[in-house]
């Protein structure tokens, strides 16, 4: 059985039974908004985050999406990313290099990565002003609301104690840099043309009823719950993931 709906205004939840079909139903909404984004603007400027999100992108590595996407007027970004090296098993960038960039034609110039070779404040600065330089060229476009730049699609896992990016519960960030990751900002998610969460597993289902349902001013305002993008939201759950919601069946 496969669910969908909009939940209050927490955005579109779809709830698939498997993650083969999780996985499906992922590829099939990021190949639209790539086609709908290069017909509109030319390019499609994605964010990308670490966790099982990746390994849940596969299916676009296979027919038909291999071929039928666009793959040339990707541009590639990571929402988050711990300051290690390239290969190490940290890496954000190694985890979506080893997933999904070496088997697709993605340009090499268009992966922006993060400088491994300086420290996080340094790294979070580089990119900034690189992220700064491709909205001068349009590449990535700017929100209507504000000078942040504004990605057709940033992709973003949950953590069971709700955290998105790397922007943690009671975290002096939710500003932006902490000694061993950078991340983006809220006001930087919030102004994205589209945000989709994609969690699975029951670990996470308390958090994805915290995050998603109409739960009152006393409960703790998880990072997640503060995703509320100008553009769409669209949540992505497999059923463990999606058990604790108040109405599964409407959402």
């Amino acid at each position: 059985m496969s669910l969908s709906g909009a939940h209050n205004d927490r955005g579109e939840v779809k709830v698939r039974d498997s993650l083969d079909d999780l996985s499906t139903e992922l590829a099939d909404y990021i190949a639209e908004l790539s086609e709908a984004s290069v017909k509109e603007r030319g390019v499609f400027a994605i964010a990308l985050s670490g966790g099982s999100l990746v390994s849940l992108m596969g299916k676009l590595c296979e027919a038909p999406y291999n071929k039928t996407v666009d793959w040339s007027k990707w541009y590639i970004f990571w929402a988050d990313e711990r300051v290690v090296a390239k290969n190490h098993t940290d890496s954000n960038y190694k985890l979506a290099k080893d997933g999904l960039l070496s088997k697709v034609p993605i340009v090499p110039s268009h992966v922006n990565s993060i400088n491994d070779s300086v420290s996080a404040e340094e790294a979070a600065d580089e990119y900034e002003f690189a992220i700064r330089q491709l909205v001068k060229t349009r590449v990535v476009s700017v929100s209507d609301n504000s000078d942040c730049p504004k990605f057709d699609l940033i992709l973003l896992g949950m953590g069971p104690d709700g955290h998105v990016a790397s922007l943690f519960p009671n975290h002096s960030v939710l500003n932006e840099k902490d000694e061993w990751r950078i991340t983006f900002t809220l006001p930087v998610i919030n102004s994205a043309s589209n945000v989709a969460v994609v969690v699975t597993g029951d670990s996470k289902a308390e958090a994805v009823h915290l995050a998603i349902d109409d739960v009152g001013p006393d409960c703790p305002s998880l990072p997640a719950r503060m995703v509320r993008p100008n553009g769409k939201l669209v949540w992505f759950l497999d059923k463990p993931a999606a058990s604790k919601l108040d109405h599964p069946h409407q959402g």
